[in-house]
């Protein structure tokens, strides 16, 4: 008998995600109409995976994460869905059961480091809050651990740093001072927002490169949201491409770029410049993305996609069309693949 099957020769379960999103949606009660920001969002994070999550700004990646978190501020709302993490419904509990697991359980890098800082705060302050509300009240935390906490981000110099203000330190360390603070918990699941915004090429990819070895130490699984599919594909093992409030296209890495499927994936893949290969322009997806308030009939992408009138598909423009698996372990929401469901 392998080690793969149990005593009674049959395989073991396998193992439930640690975060399963179920068909989310967060809606936005405007005097102009109801913003459908998240509108029936699905996805699974596996314990140490790296899930991205990928698509053009506006298209609710940081609104899932908002909602997952229940940190959605009025007119917003979350209309309905489930979200299971580690076996528990987190839209079932309470603020002060959230604020339990935020910062401990699940863990959040923003974009934008220097605004998520407290200006007047030193990085000592910041640092020993986190532990203070989420340690035992018992034992208060002490510097040393700031600056242990520092030396595993690799801050140079963490006993001097430590006395900073934000504005004291360079884009890069900020960021560095969000992810110590994001791990100081051993979270179990770190989301990481579009972690390497306004940094500059080199200190984006000692931020990536830094994420990646906390995951592999720490064993813990990553939501990367981000608008870039250089950062997906150097990061993710799976990647869920999101467009006007849901996902069109959920696929392991190497599958999505090997073969995209939906149109928009497509289109994305395509725009992103290739070093050695010269193009007049590079290639655009035609259009705009359509307004959450009034969303199109059918397929939200329908009226900028290229593929429709290629293959004259007029229902795209009356039916929305479901998420089915084209290839193995391979989601995409097209009608293009209609007659393809595993």
């Amino acid at each position: 008998m392998t080690d793969k099957t149990r005593d009674n020769g049959k395989p073991p379960a396998e193992e439930p995600p640690l975060l399963q999103v179920k068909d989310l949606k967060t809606y936005f009660f405007t005097r102009r109409g109801i913003v459908k920001a998240v509108d029936g969002v699905s996805l699974t994070v596996r314990r140490g995976e790296i899930r991205g999550v990928v698509g053009e700004s506006g298209c609710g990646k940081s609104m899932t994460a908002m909602s997952i978190l229940q940190l959605v501020d009025k007119p917003g709302r979350i209309v309905s869905g489930e979200v299971w993490f580690k076996g528990e419904n987190l839209l079932t509990k309470s603020r002060r059961e959230m604020s339990a697991i935020r910062g401990k359980q699940i863990s959040v890098i923003f974009q934008e480091p220097k605004s998520s800082l407290n200006p007047v705060l030193k990085v000592s302050t910041q640092l020993l809050e986190v532990l203070k509300v989420h340690q035992d009240a018992g034992r208060p935390p002490r510097q040393e651990e700031a600056v242990r906490m520092l030396k595993e981000v690799g801050i140079p110099d963490p006993e001097r740093r430590i006395h900073n203000y934000p504005h004291e330190l360079s884009g890069g360390m900020a960021q560095r001072v969000m992810i110590a603070m994001g791990m100081a918990c051993a979270p179990d699941l770190l989301i990481a927002d579009e972690p390497t915004t306004a940094l500059d090429v080199t200190i984006q990819a000692q931020v990536l490169d830094l994420i990646r070895t906390l995951r592999k130490e720490r064993g813990m699984a990553v939501m990367l949201i981000t608008h870039a599919m250089g950062v997906v594909a150097e990061m993710a093992d799976v990647v869920t491409v999101m467009y006007a409030g849901t996902a069109v296209e959920e696929a392991p890495t190497l599958n999505l770029f090997d073969e995209p499927l939906h149109p928009y994936t497509r289109g994305l893949i395509a725009s992103i410049p290739v070093m050695g290969q010269r193009k007049e322009r590079l290639e655009v997806i035609p259009g705009r993305v359509p307004n959450l308030i009034d969303m199109p009939p059918g397929c939200r992408f329908a009226p900028r996609c290229r593929a429709r009138i290629e293959h004259g598909l007029e229902k795209c423009t009356v039916e929305e069309p479901p998420m089915i698996e084209a290839r193995p372990g391979h989601l995409v929401r097209c009608w293009l693949y209609e007659g393809e469901q595993r």
